[in-house]
Order: structure tokens, then C-alpha cells, then sequence
């Protein structure tokens, strides 16, 4: 017999790093920041949906780690044994835990309160470095198996099962897929809840909870995915939007000492987080998916004390009065010293009859692992030639039949060299310039894409039922209410005057205290790299704002 296939990037499977095993010089160290616990029973340490739960370092004896399997049951994911030590990314934040953690009698340990955690990981920065890896490849484990999660029920080609999936996938949140029709645990679930067709797509967890098609809000409230802001607590910087700038930005307000809270309606990453592969970022020569990267900036905020609310949007702003005043979507407010605008821009739409009827049906603004498994053995189509749609092409060409780039002109003129090449090399890909959609024509679905070459004015028509477009993007300022200045197509003006009058601030907008970074920025440039750089940089004004302003 054949040895099993091990899957090298299965973080389960690289127990060193997922599950390691301190030292006993390490756990000497420990020592200090907790105190020892001892059980003569077993002993519920944590259970699913806790918040804010504490740190424990085993050292004698075993800690379980199981699940309630919506199929019915109590799975074990796995054990720590001596020198193994519990949790994962959630410890950064209070959202509701995934796990139950049961320590055996007899079992030692020393316990980190977890108001103290952070704490002990600034004090131990090389013990921290192995725990924050092993925060990730858990997290990523849960992700990339299902476990822990909530199961997703529907049909995986409907438009609100891929948004559910979506929203779940990028936060972070296991999710197993149950596809009605294919997967017989789907149907068994079915009629065991007595779901109808209007009730899907339906969100199904072990504890009971059932959801019919819910919204983001509605999803992430009853999951525990959202960290609501503090009550009566004035922020010294509150950052719409958790993009590659807006999570930069928090990430050195929170570890410079700054009361910092972050908002964002979807997920932490922006644009960038549904990029496929991001091969031209500093540090990261093998490439990293916008997911990861993203996923990394947003524990790393978390670890040095930033909040991030998810699926919670700014609104509207007050500048009529200091501290600020923003208003979420939910009605709730907020008060804080500076703003920092880093809430990107919209996909932009095609202009073709119809268009709208096969959004979520067809029409994809991303393309990442979720919209490749769909398209796999199709003929596909990008609109766009900048590097989000060059990097769009060379993955999705991994697994659909052939990729077709309609362009209106050349792509050496919109997209690096180094995916230009690739593209003119691959026997999978063709390049369509000089050309315009037509029309989108289909059922409940897209099945048939018209376009033409204004050139020569021939018509095409593909049977293609997956259509990408990556025609740039339109600033996302109306909730600023006309606070700031804007530029002729609604993008925030900055170069203004600082703290002190007198120098301008590459940052600064028409009004003292808030700041706009990233691609909301008029004149800024529409890169990972430099909206990160923005990002950092913008930091160091907002101090000598609030030092101005005592």
C-alpha cells in the first residue's frame, strides 16, 4: 500500500510550528506572568462561543480540544501535552471563540489572565514569535478543514451562497460547504430544519443556530465575528476602512500607545484581499495571496491593541465639532480625536443593458481560490488590464479551460512587465485588444458573452458563464458629507497645512485632524506597497495633531 499523500502546505501537518513545544528555560519565563493551576477533575478551561478567554501553558498532563459536530456528536481536533500551550488568533480580540478546551485530572498548568496576555507577549518577544505563528497556522488549519465552524447550505453557484461564503472565507471563520442536490448531508439537513428553496442559502452551527439567507450584520453579530466598539470611550484615531492602508495605519497607532478602532463593512484586506497572488511586494519573493497578507496585518494590529469592527460601514461624519462624530451603519456613534480615511473605492461596473442581474451570477470582481473551483474546465472572461486583472488571468488560467483578456488598448501600457510576459506566454490565455462587452445574455444565470472589435467591428460570441471585471475602481467619500475637500472625480484632497500652520502634510486634508491614505487619496498611487507606506507614514502626523491639540 501506497503512504498517504501529505499536503505540505496543511499547516496540521507542520506540527513544529502549529503545535509547538516551549522550553523549560521558556517556561521558566512564563512563570512570571501567570500562576500555576492544578485539577483533580476534568476541567472546561474555555468554551465555544467565550470571549476574552485566558492563556494556558500546559505541564503536566493534557488538554482536549474538541467541537460539537453539527452531524451530531463531539469531535477531538487534537490534544496538548507538556510543554504545548492552548489558544489561537482570537486571544487578540473578544470575539467569541471556535473550541472547547477540557484539561484531564491531573493535569498542571500555568494559566496568563487574558488581560495580561499582550503584556506577556511584548515582555517575551521571541516566545511571542512562536506563538503568533502558531496563532495563524491554527487559524488557517480551521479554515482549510472546515472545523469548528458552521456549515453553508444552498446551491454554490447562487449569488447569496458565494456572498455568505465570501464574507465568512475572508473573515477568517471556518465553513464547510453543503451543496443541496450533491452532498447528502445537505439534503439530510434539509429536511431536518425544514428548509424550503426560499429559505437558502442557509447558515447551520452545532449550537442550534440556524440562519436563512442572513445579512452580513445579522451573520456576524450572531457568530461573534463582531467586536463592537467600547461605550463612552473617546478614540484617539479612528480609521475608516480595513485596507492594505487603513490596517498599516493601525498597526503603528496601536503599537505606539494610541487608542486606535478600525471599521470596515466586508473584511480586513480591501481590494487587495481578493488577490490572488501579489508577486511584486517587497519581502515576499514566492508571491503571498492578498488574503494572507491582509490576514496577517490584521492580527498583527490586533496584538498591539488595535479594535476592528467588521461589517459595520462609517455613514456619515460630524466635523461640526472636536472630538469628531461618526455614525455606523447599525445607528450606533463613536467619538474621536483624528480620522484617518483609508476607505479605498468600488469596483467600477460595466455599462451593458442587464448588467446587474448577473452580479453574484456570474459577474466576479475577484478572482480568488472560491471563483477558480467554480470556473474550473470553463471558458472565462476578464475585462481590464491593469495587474489586478493580468494577476486574475494567470491564476484562473490554472483551472478553467481558457481565459480570454478583452483590453481597449495594449497591456504593456496598463500592467508590469513581469505579468505581461507571463500572459503572452501562456497557450491558455489570449488577449483581446481594441475591444468592448456588447451584451450579457442568460436565464437566472450569465451564459453568453457578446463582444466586439472596434477595430473591425467583428461581433464574438462565447458561451461563458463567468465574467471578471477589473476596470478600476470609484473613491468611497460620500459618507464624508461634505466635510472635506474632493477633487473633480470625488477623491480626497491632501497636502495640507499640519499641526503647525506652516509645513504642509503629505496626509492632511482640508480639516485639521483627519487624514486620507491609500487609494481614496487623490493622486495617490493605486499599489499594495505605497498605500502600506502611506499608511505607516500618516502615524506621525496624527501625533503631532493630538500634541498640538493637548
Amino acid at each position: 500500500m501506497d503512504d498517504p499523500v501529505i499536503d505540505p502546505t496543511d499547516p496540521w501537518h507542520r506540527t513544529a510550528q502549529t503545535f509547538p513545544h516551549l522550553s523549560e528555560e521558556m517556561i521558566a519565563r512564563v512563570r512570571a506572568y501567570g500562576s500555576e493551576e492544578h485539577y483533580v477533575e476534568d476541567r472546561v478551561l474555555f468554551a465555544r462561543g467565550d470571549r476574552a478567554i485566558d492563556f494556558f501553558l500546559v505541564l503536566d498532563g493534557r488538554v482536549r480540544i474538541t467541537f460539537d459536530d453539527i452531524r451530531g456528536g463531539q469531535e477531538q481536533l487534537y490534544t496538548y501535552e507538556s510543554g504545548q500551550f492552548t489558544g489561537e488568533q482570537n486571544l487578540f480580540n473578544t470575539k467569541k471563540i471556535l473550541l472547547t478546551g477540557i484539561a484531564d485530572a491531573g493535569t498542571r498548568v500555568l494559566r496568563i489572565a487574558n488581560a495580561d496576555f499582550r503584556a506577556f507577549l511584548t515582555g517575551e518577544p521571541d516566545i511571542s514569535e512562536i506563538i503568533m505563528r502558531a496563532f495563524i497556522l491554527r487559524r488557517v488549519g480551521f479554515i482549510k478543514h472546515g472545523r469548528g465552524g458552521v456549515f453553508l447550505l444552498g446551491r454554490p453557484e447562487n449569488r447569496d451562497f458565494m456572498r455568505l461564503q465570501t464574507f465568512l472565507t475572508r473573515n477568517g471563520y471556518p465553513v464547510e460547504q453543503a451543496a443541496i442536490g450533491d452532498d447528502p448531508a445537505a439534503d439530510e439537513m434539509t429536511a431536518r430544519f425544514g428548509l424550503g428553496v426560499e429559505d437558502l442559502p442557509a447558515v447551520i452551527g452545532a449550537d442550534g443556530l440556524l440562519l436563512r439567507n442572513p445579512t452580513y450584520h445579522e451573520l456576524a453579530d450572531c457568530l461573534g465575528i463582531a467586536e463592537p466598539p467600547e461605550a463612552d470611550i473617546v478614540y484617539d484615531v479612528a480609521i475608516a476602512g480595513a485596507g492594505p492602508a487603513g490596517l498599516a495605519a493601525a498597526v503603528y497607532a496601536a503599537s505606539e500607545g494610541l487608542r486606535t478602532i478600525v471599521f470596515e463593512p466586508l473584511a480586513p484586506g480591501g481590494q487587495a484581499g481578493t488577490s490572488s497572488k501579489i508577486e511584486n511586494y517587497l519581502g515576499f519573493p514566492t508571491g503571498i495571496s492578498g488574503q494572507a497578507l491582509s490576514g496577517r496585518a490584521h492580527i498583527q494590529a490586533q496584538k498591539f491593541g488595535a479594535r476592528i469592527v467588521v461589517s459595520r460601514a462609517v455613514v456619515s461624519a460630524d466635523c461640526s465639532t472636536h472630538p469628531y462624530l461618526l455614525t455606523l451603519e447599525d445607528g450606533k456613534t463613536i467619538r474621536t480625536k483624528t480620522i484617518v480615511v483609508a476607505t479605498g473605492a468600488r469596483y467600477r461596473r460595466l455599462n451593458v443593458p442587464g448588467y446587474e442581474r448577473f452580479e453574484g451570477q456570474g459577474v466576479h470582481y475577484a478572482a480568488t481560490a472560491m471563483e477558480a473551483r467554480i470556473c474550473q474546465n470553463q471558458e472565462v472572461v476578464i475585462v481590464g488590464g491593469g495587474n489586478a486583472a493580468g494577476q486574475a488571468a494567470i491564476y484562473l488560467s490554472r483551472m478553467a479551460r481558457h481565459v480570454h483578456m478583452l483590453l481597449r488598448r495594449d497591456i504593456a501600457v496598463t500592467m508590469s512587465d513581469y505579468l505581461v510576459q507571463r500572459i503572452n506566454s501562456s497557450p491558455r490565455i489570449t488577449v483581446h485588444t481594441e475591444c468592448e462587452i456588447l451584451a450579457l445574455l442568460g436565464g437566472d444565470a450569465l451564459e453568453d458573452i457578446h463582444w466586439r472589435d472596434r477595430r473591425t467591428g467583428k461581433a464574438t460570441c462565447l458561451s461563458a458563464s463567468h465574467l471578471f471585471v477589473m476596470i478600476g475602481a470609484e473613491p468611497n467619500t460620500a459618507w464624508l458629507n461634505g466635510c472635506l475637500d474632493l477633487d473633480h472625480n470625488g477623491f480626497v484632497m491632501t497636502g495640507f497645512a499640519g499641526a503647525d500652520n506652516l509645513a504642509t502634510v503629505p496626509y492632511a486634508t482640508s480639516r485639521p485632524g483627519i487624514f486620507a491614505v491609500g487609494d481614496v487619496r487623490a493622486g495617490s498611487i493605486k499599489r499594495v506597497a505605497s498605500a502600506v507606506g502611506e499608511g505607516s507614514v500618516v502615524v506621525h502626523s496624527i501625533h503631532q495633531f493630538l500634541q498640538q491639540a493637548g
